[in-house]
Formats: structure tokens, C-alpha cells, sequence
């Protein structure tokens, strides 16, 4: 009836009637030569296979049934039940799957030594089912592998532990759970678990970072069980190192050191996992590459000193993932990087890190390098400090790159060794500094300036001084000549300028204390036949520090003994006319330099007198540039000289001075005009006070005249400014100015102003 009854109802009957005597019966094994034939055949053949779904099922309960009442009776028929499961583990329902996973189970136990001849049958079928969309039958089919694999032929364990891999990666926990169960017993009581360790060990600590706390800690209980019972089962081997092994002075902290037999186990199969993890790690699926980055970290733990004979290959791995894109990889290559430092001697990584950082200069590299000196003991890095310094203030180590992330690692690097080797660093602070000033002159990295500022902070406090200023009073001739070792080939694109510029200018007043040097270089790069836009980069860096002179470059009161230096062997000769468009602006420039000296009062009324002589006709011809800016400054230099020096003008210099003022106020800027207004007040007053005022009578006349015309100035503030400038000038010849102003009357040429300039005139004098 249950073989080939065509009624659904009476095939379900006579299954219930069959499950009830085998439940109940005293004698089930007498029915297997029967029942057995007949569960083949609805359940494994195409002709007789059994439509229904719940049938199906029940026909699987029922050789469960069988194989708990049977046990070993069932032997012979060994070959069937396998075939029968080989059909049902590939079911469409997915009931009939599990029950099938709970049957394979049953017949390792009812046959265990029997089972091994049969058991490879099962392990297509089962990784065929082992992706199923249901997580309840992927859980049972692991839970089936396990026992298949672990009281079967131990070969199918290569079979089925890729599959294994990838269920680790499972979005469902509980998957990932049995995963870990079935990993933990095999490495337990597998009878050839010693051949499988390599394979075996990465899958269990791969769970240790597993997101759910439960599947950790069913990870850790395993691992924990399997190192203690490989010491038991290898107490010779490790007497010497149970008795007198002693804890690293020196360990990560908040981690928990595994156990010895744990230790031992990964130390002795790492030369077997390593190459294939360092693969895994830049897989191209990003969560393979993030769980090997993990499993990386978990086995240098565990590895502990043992890491040192593999430290090529691991460098070469860390290399690379460290520019992984994912985040996650990045900080556990990071963290693997520091395990190095804490285990493996600076006298390995040193020479293999710092040869591939001058050999290419890598971001990469670099981040590494600063992860293994942070996990470093500062006891044991101390004596290699010299040769790091060294090291990283190379040119071509500090000059590798202009990239953002290389520059951030450089200064992390330089950060690592200032918070693990504190006052030590003392012995290599100028090489520290030269880090730092050259990762805040790369231009792409200037969003790190306030970083960088922070370690130079932390860097003087560790010597004990008030604040990075005094790191640089500390270094600044060094520093200066470090930069400025051939001045003489800086182009534009020079590194060298940009530190220049950060030294001079990050170093506040200290720089005053270094002027020699600072006006060397300038002297050497500010000449005629130098690069056009080197000479404007500098020019821009000198008229930057003298606006603030006094904070700066003249900070120690000493800059006036360089003006001379300054104003004949650097401003004068590029004040010089020559033609094109750069040439101009480097003559802006250089204007801009002089009159910043002067504003700021960083040169003295003495000090102008001894110049004046030199700077005064390139100012002049200044003055008729194309450049509105040189012209407004133009003006003002001449302005101030007058102020400073103009009583000490000859005559030709007096003269020569205001027939070029005078032409300013005919520019087109408003500005400029204004400016030359004033410098003529400046004029009137220096030749009042002059010895040279008598004899000046017919040039002050001209220039009566040629101000008055300027009184139709269409600009109102250009014709106040003109006219202050006639009050300014009627006490020196205020009868020629009186005959002078009458005729402009007549001529009906601002009457307003003419009157009020004769007011003025004859209200004062005095003055007359």
C-alpha cells in the first residue's frame, strides 16, 4: 500500500500504521528487508517517486525512525540509506532537506564505525544544499557536514571547508554559530585534526571578531579547549616552555595573552596560513579582504616573536592593504602593524622598512612604519632613534611625495615617535623639526597645519621647553642651513623655497636672531639673472615679514645693521627697468618690499639719508610704471624720504623730484593722484626747512603754476588736496603765489579755491 497505492489517503495511513509498530514493536530490524526497498522506491526513483510533499517528509521521519530503533542492524543496508539520502538531501521542500540533515546525523551515530565507507556519498549533496535560501536548513546542513565529515573519510574535509569559508561570511548569526560549533568540534575530536590544523584554525579565529557576542565567545571557549588539550596531548614538547616561559614585559594593552598551547598552535601552522591570507587580503571582494584583515591581526597575536621569520612577506601584504579604499582593512593592517613593533626587534623591521621607503617612498610605507613605532617599547627603540631621524629627513624620504595622505603619514610617523620616546627625542630634534616644517610647505597639505603646530608643541614640551618658538630658537641657524644648502639652483618649483618661506615665517621673532643667513639666501636669489618668479615668490615673503618687522625680522633690534645689504644688493638692482610683464612685476614687488620697510618704521630717518642717494632714481622711474600699485607706492617712498631725509636734498635731487611728482597728477587714478598731492606737501615742507630755499625760487614759481591748473581737476578731493598743497607751499614765495593766483582770476579758473587760497595767503603773515 505505501510502495504503489494511487490514493494519497491510503498511503498516508499506512505510513502512520508503520510508524506506530516501529515506535512500539520489539523486533523493528525484521522489517528493514522489506521497508527499506520500499522507501527507495518512493523516495530515490523517478517512476516511483512520491508527489506529495508532506508524504515525502514523513517517509524521512520514518527512516529517522528507523536508523534510532535499528542502529547497527541497519549495516547491511548501509548502501541504500545513503542512496536514499543522496536523493532526499536534494529535495524542493525544504522540510524534507533539514529532516534529511537530522537523518545523516542519526546514521553517523547508529553506524560510526561503518559509516566511513559511505560517508563521501553524502558531501556533493550536502554542499549542493548548503546555500539554501532558508537559514534553517543551511544551519542543519553544517550541523550535518560536521558530523558526516567527523565520523567519515577525514579526505572530505578539503571538500567541504571552502564552502565553510563562505558561510562565515553569512548574514544570518545563527549560520555563522553552527559554523563555528561544527569548526570547534572537528578541531576536538577530528581523528586526523593534526593534518587539517592550517585549514582549520584560520576558520575558528575568524569568529573572533564575529559582530554578535554570543558566536565570539562560543569562538573563544573552543579555542581555548582545543590549546589546552594540544598541551596535554604534547606536554613533552612544551615542559621547558611551561615551566620557565615567562610573560613579555611589553603587550598590548586591554588584550588578554591566549594561552600557550593556543600560541603554539599558530606559531607552529603560520608558515602554512600566511601566503594564503596574504592573498584573501587584497581580494577583490571587500568583505573577504576585511574578515583576512582581521584574521591577520588575531594570528600576529598569537604568533607573538615567531612573526620575525615572516616579516617580508608580511610587510609586502601590509603595503599594499594599507591603501585598501575600505576603511576597516586599513585600521586592521594598522593594528596587525603595531603588533610587529611589540614583538618582532627594531633591528629587523628597521632595516626592511626603512630600505623599501628609500628605495620607493610610499604612503603605504610610511603608515606602516608608523604603526610598528607606535607599538614599540621606548626602552628598545631608544638606540635606533639616530637612524629613523635619519631617515625621514632625507630629501628624498621628506620630497617622496606631494600627495595629502603621504604628508599625513609623515607627520603621524614624526607623532609616533614623539608620544612613545618622550625626552628621548631630544637627540633628534632638528631631524623631527625638518619633518615637520617640510609636511606644512608641501601645498597639500595645509589643512594639517594646526596638527603639525600641536606635535611641534608636543615635541618641545618633551625637552622641557615653553613652546615650539623656542624648538625653533633651539634649531634655527640649522635649520637655515639645512634649506639653504645650494640657493644657487632653486628654481621656482623648488621644495627648498616653500620651507624656506615656513621657517621665516611659522619662526615669529625667532627669525631675527638668524639674519645672516636669512639675507644670504635672498641676497643669492634676488639677482637680476635669477628665475622671474623665484625672485617674486621671496619678494612676496620679504614684503610679508615687513609688515610686521618688528615682530619679525627685527625682533632683536638688529635688522638695521643689514638694511645696506638689503636695499643696495636686493631691492636696488630689481628696481631697475627692464622690459616685459614679469620684469614689472618683480619691479611691484620690490617696491611693495620698500615701502612696507618704510611704513612699518623698520628704517630709520639716519638710515633712509644713507640710501636715499641709491634708491632715489629707481623710485623715481618707478613712478611711471604701467602698474597703478607702483605708482601709488612710488608716491609714498618719495612722500617718505621727503619726510624722513628731504632737507638733506641737493638741488638737482629737489628738482629731478618734483617735475616727476608733478606729472602724477595727471594719472588716470584718482589714488595715485592723491598721493602725488601729498608727496609735493612733503616737498614744500623739506625745502622750507632747507638751506637750499633761496635758490629754488624760479622752480617753487613753475610749480605754483602748474598746481593752479591742477585746481580744474574734474575730481573734488584731487582739487582739495592740490589746493592744501599751495597752502602748504605760499610761505615760501607768497607774492609770486599772490601774482600767480590773481591771474588765475582773471582767467576765471576756480575762483572758489583761488579765493580761499588768497585768504589763507594773507591771513598768515607771518608765515610770509
Amino acid at each position: 500500500c505505501l510502495a504503489g497505492d494511487a490514493a494519497e489517503r491510503c498511503r498516508e495511513l499506512a505510513l502512520q500504521l508503520l510508524r506506530h509498530g516501529l515506535s512500539y514493536g520489539d523486533q523493528p530490524g525484521e522489517a528493514l528487508p522489506i521497508l527499506l526497498p520500499a522507501l527507495a522506491q518512493r523516495l530515490c526513483t523517478p517512476q516511483g517517486a512520491e508527489p506529495s510533499e508532506e508524504l515525502r517528509l514523513g517517509l524521512v521521519q520514518l527512516l529517522s525512525l528507523l536508523l534510532q530503533r535499528c542502529g547497527a542492524a541497519l549495516v547491511p543496508y548501509l548502501t541504500e540509506v545513503i542512496r536514499i539520502l543522496q536523493a532526499t538531501l536534494l529535495d524542493q521542500y525544504a522540510e524534507v532537506r533539514r529532516e534529511s540533515c537530522r537523518c545523516a546525523v542519526a546514521c553517523t551515530q547508529a553506524m560510526p564505525e561503518h559509516f566511513h565507507m559511505q560517508s563521501e556519498s553524502l558531501i556533493k549533496p550536502l554542499m549542493q544544499t548548503i546555500s539554501h535560501q532558508h537559514y534553517r536548513v543551511r544551519v542543519d546542513v553544517i550541523q550535518a557536514t560536521g558530523a558526516v565529515v567527523q565520523f567519515g573519510n577525514g579526505k572530505s574535509v578539503d571538500d567541504v571547508l571552502s564552502h565553510l569559508a563562505q558561510r562565515l561570511f553569512d548574514e544570518i548569526p545563527k549560520v555563522r554559530h553552527a559554523v563555528t560549533a561544527v569548526i570547534g568540534e572537528w578541531l576536538l575530536h577530528l581523528r586526523d585534526r593534526y593534518s587539517y590544523f592550517h585549514k582549520l584554525i584560520p576558520l575558528l579565529l575568524g569568529s573572533f571578531t564575529d559582530e554578535i557576542p554570543e558566536n565570539t565567545k562560543l569562538a573563544w571557549t573552543y579555542w581555548e579547549k582545543v590549546g589546552l588539550q594540544w598541551e596535554r596531548e604534547n606536554e613533552e614538547d612544551l615542559k621547558d616552555k611551561m615551566d620557565f616561559s615567562l610573560s613579555p614585559s611589553h603587550y598590548p594593552k586591554g588584550v588578554t595573552r591566549p594561552g600557550l598551547g593556543c600560541r603554539e598552535l599558530v606559531s607552529r601552522n603560520l608558515s602554512k596560513i600566511l601566503p594564503g591570507l596574504c592573498h584573501d587580503i587584497t581580494d577583490w571582494v571587500d568583505s573577504t579582504r576585511v574578515k583576512a584583515s582581521q584574521l591577520l591581526y588575531t594570528l600576529l597575536l598569537h604568533a607573538e616573536d615567531h612573526i620575525t621569520q615572516h616579516m617580508e612577506l608580511l610587510l609586502t601584504t601590509l603595503y599594499q592593504a594599507c591603501l585598501d579604499e575600505e576603511r576597516d582593512v586599513v585600521r586592521n593592517c594598522v593594528r596587525a602593524a603595531e603588533l610587529m613593533g611589540t614583538f618582532v626587534s627594531p633591528k629587523v623591521w628597521l632595516r626592511l622598512i626603512t630600505s623599501a621607503i628609500e628605495k620607493t617612498p610610499k604612503a603605504s610605507s610610511i603608515m606602516v612604519l608608523s604603526a610598528v613605532i607606535r607599538g614599540s617599547p621606548r626602552e628598545i627603540l631608544q638606540p635606533h632613534l639616530t637612524h629613523l631621524g635619519n631617515t625621514l629627513s632625507q630629501a628624498g624620504v621628506c620630497h617622496g611625495s606631494e600627495e595629502v595622505l603621504y604628508m599625513e603619514q609623515l607627520h603621524c610617523c614624526v607623532q609616533a615617535l614623539v608620544e612613545v620616546c618622550q625626552e628621548d627625542c631630544r637627540e633628534i630634534s632638528l631631524q623631527l623639526l625638518q619633518v615637520l616644517v617640510t609636511v606644512m610647505a608641501t601645498p597639500s597639505s595645509q589643512h594639517l597645519t594646526e596638527k603639525v603646530e600641536e606635535t611641534m608643541a608636543s615635541l618641545a614640551e618633551v625637552q622641557h621647553l615653553d613652546s615650539f618658538l623656542c624648538l625653533y630658537k633651539q634649531h634655527i641657524i640649522q635649520l637655515l642651513d639645512w634649506v639653504s644648502v645650494s640657493p644657487d639652483g632653486w628654481t621656482c618649483y623648488s621644495p627648498q623655497i616653500l620651507q624656506f618661506a615656513v621657517i621665516a615665517t611659522h619662526s615669529g621673532p625667532v627669525i631675527g636672531e638668524a639674519l645672516n643667513n636669512f639675507l644670504l639666501v635672498l641676497k643669492t636669489c634676488l639677482q637680476p639673472h635669477k628665475d622671474p618668479q623665484l625672485r617674486l615668490k621671496l619678494f612676496m615673503l620679504l614684503s610679508q615679514l615687513l609688515q610686521k618687522g618688528n615682530e619679525t625680522i627685527n625682533s632683536q633690534g638688529l635688522f638695521p645693521g643689514y638694511l645696506e645689504t638689503l636695499l643696495k644688493d636686493i631691492l636696488a638692482p630689481n628696481l631697475q627697468w627692464h622690459a616685459g610683464r614679469t620684469a614689472a612685476a618683480i619691479r611691484t614687488a620690490a617696491v611693495s618690499c620698500l615701502w612696507a620697510l618704510i611704513h612699518r618704521d623698520v628704517l630709520p630717518p639716519e638710515e633712509m639719508a644713507k640710501v636715499k642717494a641709491a634708491l632715489m632714481p629707481q623710485v623715481i622711474a618707478a613712478m611711471d610704471e604701467d602698474s597703478q600699485s607702483t605708482r601709488l607706492l612710488a608716491c609714498r617712498i618719495v612722500g617718505a624720504l621727503l619726510k624722513g631725509c628731504g632737507r638733506q636734498f641737493g638741488e638737482e635731487e629737489f628738482t629731478k623730484t618734483y617735475t616727476e611728482v608733478l606729472k602724477r597728477l595727471d594719472d588716470a587714478s584718482r589714488d595715485v593722484r592723491l598721493a602725488a598731492a601729498r608727496t609735493l606737501a612733503h616737498w614744500f615742507r623739506s625745502l622750507r626747512d632747507s638751506a637750499l630755499r633761496a635758490t629754488m625760487e624760479t622752480q617753487v614759481e613753475f610749480l605754483y603754476q602748474e598746481l593752479l591748473i591742477h585746481l580744474d581737476d574734474p575730481d573734488e578731493d584731487t582739487q582739495t588736496a592740490v589746493l592744501e598743497v599751495l597752502k602748504e607751499g605760499s610761505g615760501l614765495y607768497p607774492e609770486a603765489l599772490v601774482r600767480e593766483v590773481e591771474g588765475a582770476v582773471q582767467k576765471h579758473r576756480t575762483p572758489a579755491y583761488c579765493h580761499q587760497l588768497l585768504h589763507h595767503i594773507r591771513s598768515a603773515p607771518a608765515a610770509a
